[in-house]
């Protein structure tokens, strides 16, 4: 029994899997399955589209379906246009504007020879800007119907496709820029935080070294403040340091403070010698050069009008922080193929 269940499950298995891998074989080259256009449209884009290929062998090919089922759009235009071999064999000059009314997506799937000139920007510009904003509105033949029109353009006249993609790359530029712009403000506002925290903690660290080393600060309670200045002076740097190393990281990708911070995490200790090591020289300059007080040291003893004068009132010695239709034409492909090229939108 168990067995007999076993082999109907694969069987049923294998049968839906196969199911899943069909493709409808295209019979025009214009399938309105959803039935969103009427008769005139319909022969209307049949008649362009035919005529577009008897001039120039490159085949367009419109598609459209109520459901993708359990496909995403993208292997369902793929699987469509290589089961049905779309565009010339050789020339693998195919395209195929592939609409799903009720998923409420669109494809234009490029063949391979055409994909240097309706490449993934191109098509997604097309679908971006012609046909969704047509399909929101509910007028799908009008959205289809002017992308198959700047397709046909696109490829019969080189100029107005140069032109288009100049479009593009200007476009990409200005976003690139404000995007830029943008990253700017947030690194300044991570640096400016980071910087100015830093500069109060560290400035604080100095007169603690500078307390211990003239003796108005006991060397015990001394080294933990020196811990707790050290621990938000290093956090400041760290808010201040990580951003721009990883800004820099991705436009430079061998740059050398990442390479330290992911495989060689023990080299930042070193940069803990000139951290407390100019620390220390500068409280040593401001006792010699800048003070009357002279060098004296003392294990526990603190100078409590000293530490209310210099730390109370900044506070910075905190430990803490917070922070279709049925007829036949005899329409078939010609032996083209697509790699996947194009682009994908939905509304």
């Amino acid at each position: 029994m168990f067995k007999k269940t076993l082999a109907s499950f694969l069987l049923f298995f294998s049968l839906a899997l196969g199911a899943q891998q069909q493709y409808m074989a295209l019979q025009e080259i214009v399938t309105d399955s959803a039935a969103i256009f009427n008769a005139n449209e319909l022969l209307e884009l049949k008649n362009r589209l035919t005529d577009f290929e008897s001039g120039t062998t490159n085949q367009l090919v419109v598609v459209t379906i109520e459901r993708l089922g359990f496909e995403t759009i993208e292997t369902y235009a793929n699987g469509l246009f290589n089961e049905n071999r779309l565009g010339q064999q050789g020339k693998d000059n195919g395209l195929l504007i592939l609409f799903a009314e009720h998923d409420r997506e669109v494809r234009i799937e490029v063949g391979y020879g055409l994909e240097p000139y309706i490449t993934d920007a191109v098509a997604s510009r097309i679908i971006r800007n012609t046909m969704i904003p047509h399909f929101k509105e509910e007028r799908y033949y009008k959205g289809i119907s002017e992308a198959t029109d700047q397709l046909i353009s696109f490829l019969q006249e080189p100029e107005a496709l140069e032109e288009f993609k100049a479009e593009i790359e200007n476009d990409e530029k200005r976003d690139r820029r404000i995007g830029y712009g943008f990253l700017f403000l947030f690194l300044l506002l991570f640096v400016g935080f980071g910087g100015f925290f830093f500069f109060k903690s560290y400035k604080s660290l100095v007169e603690v070294l500078r307390g211990i080393l003239i003796g108005k600060l006991g060397l015990i309670p001394g080294l933990f403040m020196i811990l707790g200045v050290s621990l938000s002076a290093l956090f400041g740097l760290v808010f201040m340091a990580v951003p721009l190393v990883v800004f820099i990281s991705i436009y430079k990708e061998e740059f050398l403070p990442r390479a330290l911070l992911f495989e060689h995490p023990e080299m930042l200790l070193l940069l803990l010698i000139p951290f407390f090591g100019i620390a220390t020289l500068i409280a040593f300059f401001k006792i010699k050069f800048f003070g009357k007080d002279v060098f004296e040291l003392s294990l526990i003893k603190n100078d409590k009008t000293y530490y209310r004068k210099t730390f109370s009132s900044s506070g910075t010695h905190s430990f803490g922080s917070s922070s279709s239709g049925s007829s036949s034409s005899g329409f078939s492909g010609g032996g083209g193929s697509s790699g996947g090229g194009g682009a994908s939108g939905s509304w």
